[in-house]
């Protein structure tokens, strides 16, 4: 069983990015897929076919389509003519996102949080970006912070989990799965919690 202990690590952490995805999409108006990020090459979306011509798999001068261009500055020039407009700070911290310009993507999620701090959604991609970036206690946080809002998010209960069993944390991850599955078993989070608990 410990042999295979970081493979199942791994598998819990691709879970939760899942599911952290499928809520921070949910009010986005350009489909994405941030759980490629943890492989090295670049997802096969709209978004990430507009940054490559054709050949290398990381965005550079040479291989940035003028679309890919053309559509940061629009959205860049939406969020200068009107810095309160969540919804332009939102598509253009998504497409940074997307980018893998992460550390300005957060930037524009939290200038969206400063204007409505209860926008849970913002918090899931917030915390998305942060596991990535393997910063677990900020993970952690921003799914807290949808808890206190919202305490019975499943959601957020269920990342906590997925953070907990990658750090080996195993009594811990069984303790918010099973309150995700106490809260709604047959939601496809509850479905999830009761399968991950199952490989623990």
């Amino acid at each position: 069983m410990k042999f295979r202990t970081i493979y199942f690590y791994g598998l819990i952490a691709l879970i939760a990015i899942i599911v952290l995805i499928i809520v921070a999409s949910q009010n986005s108006e350009e489909p994405k897929n941030i759980s490629s990020k943890m492989n090295q090459n670049m997802p096969n979306d709209d978004v990430h076919k507009k940054l490559l011509n054709q050949g290398d798999n990381q965005p550079n001068k040479e291989n940035v389509s003028a679309e890919y261009r053309e559509r940061m500055a629009n959205l860049r020039d939406a969020v200068e003519k009107n810095p309160e407009d969540t919804l332009a700070l939102k598509n253009y911290a998504d497409f940074l996102s997307a980018s893998h310009k992460m550390d300005d993507a957060i930037t524009y999620y939290n200038k969206i949080l400063q204007i409505d701090p209860k926008r849970t959604d913002i918090h899931f991609s917030l915390a998305v970006i942060y596991y990535n970036k393997q910063d677990f206690a900020k993970c952690e946080n921003e799914n807290n912070v949808v808890l206190k809002f919202d305490p019975k998010n499943q959601m957020a209960l269920y990342n906590l989990g997925a953070v907990a069993a990658t750090r080996g944390e195993v009594m811990k991850a069984k303790d918010f799965w099973n309150q995700v599955i106490e809260i709604n078993p047959e939601s496809e989070t509850g479905k999830l919690a009761k399968e991950s608990l199952t490989k623990l």
